[in-house]
Order: structure tokens, then C-alpha cells, then sequence
């Protein structure tokens, strides 16, 4: 039963994901299902099927997922859109889950048009995040309208392209891809999904598959085997093969194409979120020169950064290995130097990526204090901001801490002390010491 539940709790139907979000928790309260106690290790970075989740998770199933993994905090990161941001919210707090939302998208940097920043080969891209939404309903919705517009009229043309190359399964949008989705914000890997679904269904016969795939992709067949068997293996030759750069399908992402940096900030801004900038490898033209980036960054108004510490050091490539966790450490060291929190995880936006970092991996042990601090002034921020617009980036704090260092340290402590899901009531006149003892039933 639980594994079924488990299963339904993923459903594209909200009513069914709640339904089972209901009868699971009835029976952790029975004790008929164990789930084990908070422990030290988060994932600040998961995106839902609300975007791609490489497991299905929506929501609901994330925050079931990092409560039964034993997580101390969780947040929900989509691309393009906040649909999922009431419900992670919800559900965490339910489950006396730690948690943050957030939405990524891709902007452009004018003062580095000509420089690849954390986009490879499209110059003056950047993929960039707010987070610490703490509702679905934003104020002046014009943005995600028009991003979710870009971002459908993107991949209906990268269908109409590959499809002249995937002709015997050409997808229809509306029929083959929408219906993969919960909200119709279709990806390249909900594409891909729709192209493995039709060719499984023209070719029954495995090795005809291997052969139809082999003549398309330009792979011998009897490297296909063992992909065909894993269906993500597969879509990801697929996206590689048809999508990116050389495939029929590829777009090039054009700087002009994307809203500005300074536009997508004050949008985050406006909605109590916390701009916050997506480091890569530290390898790219931009990203060596990081002290120049993070100030036109900050001048922006980002206030923390992301990073997806796993592809800094999980390298098998001993010297790429030693050079990404060498560019690791040094923009570390430059965002503590700026006071910028620090949020981490693994996106999960691909099959096979971890569902929580090694935070006992040697490279990462040295960072484990930064990362939990930053952590803990997320949740601090989402605690204080649901319950009255007293967050990272609200005028009460800007008015209330003299230096950053300052409201890091309130924002952590606060992180630390609140208690996932009990409401907090504010006052006019409170001071950060009437908060923290509020939080703790001081």
C-alpha cells in the first residue's frame, strides 16, 4: 500500500497527489510507517514535474521524499514558473520539513554580452534564481507570462525541427507533450519523453528499436542496448543527439532573447524572493572573472548565490577534478567575503542525479558549516516572510540590521530555532529579540 500511495502522491491530478498525501500520513501518525528523524543533510535546489524532475516528484512527492530521506531542509526550485510553490510549502510544513521555493530562468547580462557566463556557448545568458517565494500568486504576473510564453513557442519549434528528422514519430504539442505536463510548461526533456513514448510504441521489437534509434542518432545499435533498457539513458542521447548544439533542433539562445537581469530581479524583489546567482564551475570567460561579475551581480540586487556543488568535484577526470574544486573553493571564499548566503543542492532535473549531496565527501567537508548556515537563513527568511512580510529582503530588515553580517546572523538564528509548520503571529513593534523568543515559545 505504501509504495502505491507513494506512486499516487506524483500524480498529475492534485486532488489524487492530496488523497494520498493524506492516507500516508495517517499512517505515519498510526506508526503503521517509520520516517526517520531530521538529520544534517538538505537539498535547497529540487526541481518538480511543475518543470522536470528526472524521478517524476511533483510537489508533494519532494517533500514526502526529503521527510522519509531524513532531511533537515528542502527547496523547490522550478524553471520558469512558481506553480509549485503552495503545495511544496504546504506539504513541507506539515511534514515538519525545513523549506525554501524558488523559480530559475535564464536572463541577460548586458555588461557581459560577450562573455559565456554559466550558459556554455551562448554569451551573455546566465541562469539565475529567486528564491524564497512563499506563494504561488505573484504581484504583476506580466513576467512569468511572458516566460512561460518563451519558453513554449521555444520548444514548439525545436519539435518542428527535429521532427523533420524524427518523422515517422512526430509529435504533436498538444497531444503528445502537454499531456506529460502538469501546467503545460513543456521541456526539452518532456520532448525527448514524447519522442522515447511514440518510438516504443511504432517498434515493440527491441532490436528494432536499437536499429530505428542507431539510423537517427548516428550510434552503432549494439551501443543502444543498454539505454534502450533505461529510458532516461536513452532520452538523454536523444536531447544530446537532436537538441544541443549540432542537432537539427538546436536554438541558439540569443541575449536579446531573454528579459534582463535588472528586470527579473526587481520581479523577485517585488514578491519578497531573494535574488540569488547560479555559479557554474568557475571555468567560463565570465566566471574567471568573478570579482567583476558578482558586482555587477550585487549592483542588481543579488543578495545570496546557488551553487550545485556535485558537478564541482564528482569528476572522474582527475585534473578537471582538481581544477573545479579548486574554482570551488576560491568563489566560496569570494561569496563569504561578500556576506552572501550560500544555497546548495542537486537540481534533479535528470535521471541519476543525487537526491542529496555528500556533504561527508572530503572536497565538501570543508564547506559544511556555510552551507547550513545558509540553509538556516532560508528557512529563517520563508518562516518570517509567510508570516508577515518580514523576510531576507523586506523593508523591516533592511531597516532593522546595520550590516548583512548582522541579518545573516538573525536570519540563521531564526532558521534554526522555528519550528517547521507552527504559524508564527508578528507585532508592530517586534525586534529581533522578541522574534527569536517567539520562535523558541520564549
Amino acid at each position: 500500500m505504501q509504495a502505491s500511495l507513494e506512486q499516487q502522491l506524483n500524480s498529475i491530478d492534485r486532488q489524487e497527489r492530496e488523497e494520498a498525501f493524506k492516507r500516508l500520513t495517517a499512517l505515519f501518525a498510526s506508526g503503521a510507517i517509520v520516517l526517520p528523524d531530521s538529520g544534517h543533510a538538505f537539498n535547497l535546489h529540487c526541481h518538480s514535474f511543475f518543470s522536470f524532475n528526472g524521478y517524476g516528484y511533483s510537489p508533494t512527492g519532494l517533500a514526502w521524499c526529503g521527510r522519509k530521506l531524513g532531511l533537515r531542509a528542502m527547496a523547490l526550485v522550478d524553471f520558469d514558473v512558481l506553480d509549485g510553490v503552495d503545495e511544496f510549502l504546504e506539504t513541507a510544513a506539515s511534514m515538519g520539513l525545513r523549506s525554501g521555493a524558488g523559480m530559475e530562468t535564464r536572463v541577460f547580462v548586458p555588461e557581459f554580452a560577450e562573455d559565456e557566463i554559466n550558459s556554455p556557448g551562448e554569451p551573455g545568458v546566465a541562469y539565475h534564481v529567486g528564491i524564497g517565494f512563499v506563494s504561488s500568486t505573484v504581484k504583476d504576473p506580466v513576467l512569468l507570462h511572458y516566460l512561460k510564453a518563451l519558453a513554449q513557442n521555444r520548444t514548439q519549434t525545436i519539435i518542428e525541427r527535429v521532427n523533420t528528422l524524427l518523422h515517422e514519430i512526430r509529435l504533436d504539442y498538444q497531444r503528445d507533450v502537454l499531456s506529460l505536463t502538469p501546467n503545460g510548461n513543456p521541456t526539452e526533456r518532456h520532448v525527448c519523453a514524447a519522442y522515447d513514448n511514440k518510438a516504443r510504441a511504432l517498434f515493440p521489437d527491441q532490436a528494432a528499436l536499437a536499429n530505428y534509434w542507431s539510423s537517427k542518432l548516428g550510434v552503432p545499435a549494439d551501443v543502444l542496448e543498454k539505454p534502450i533498457d533505461s529510458p532516461p539513458v536513452l532520452q538523454g542521447m536523444i536531447r544530446a543527439k537532436t537538441m544541443k548544439s549540432g542537432g537539427v533542433g538546436y536554438i541558439p539562445a540569443r541575449g536579446e532573447d531573454f528579459p534582463r537581469l535588472a528586470d527579473v530581479n526587481r520581479f523577485i524583489l517585488e514578491n519578497g524572493a531573494i535574488p540569488t546567482f547560479a555559479f557554474l564551475d568557475g571555468t567560463s570567460s565570465g566566471e574567471q572573472r568573478m570579482e567583476e561579475l558578482l558586482d555587477v551581480m550585487v549592483a542588481s540586487g543579488v543578495a545570496a548565490v546557488n551553487i550545485i556543488p556535485d558537478r564541482n568535484w564528482n569528476i572522474a577526470n582527475p585534473e578537471i577534478r582538481a581544477l573545479k574544486v579548486r574554482k570551488l573553493g576560491e568563489f566560496i571564499q569570494q561569496a563569504r567575503d561578500r556576506d552572501l548566503p550560500i544555497l546548495v543542492g542537486t537540481e534533479m532535473n535528470a535521471h541519476g542525479q543525487r537526491l542529496v549531496d555528500d556533504f561527508d565527501a572530503q572536497e565538501l567537508k570543508p564547506f559544511a558549516a556555510v552551507f547550513e548556515e545558509g540553509m538556516y537563513i532560508l528557512n529563517g527568511h520563508t518562516v518570517l516572510e509567510r508570516a508577515g512580510g518580514r523576510g531576507y529582503m523586506s523593508a523591516w530588515a533592511k531597516d532593522t540590521f546595520n550590516t548583512v553580517r548582522d541579518k545573516n546572523a538573525f536570519y540563521r538564528e531564526a532558521g534554526k530555532r522555528a519550528v517547521p509548520g507552527v504559524k508564527l503571529q508578528l507585532g508592530d513593534g517586534d525586534t529581533p529579540e522578541a522574534l527569536l523568543g517567539r520562535l523558541t515559545g520564549g
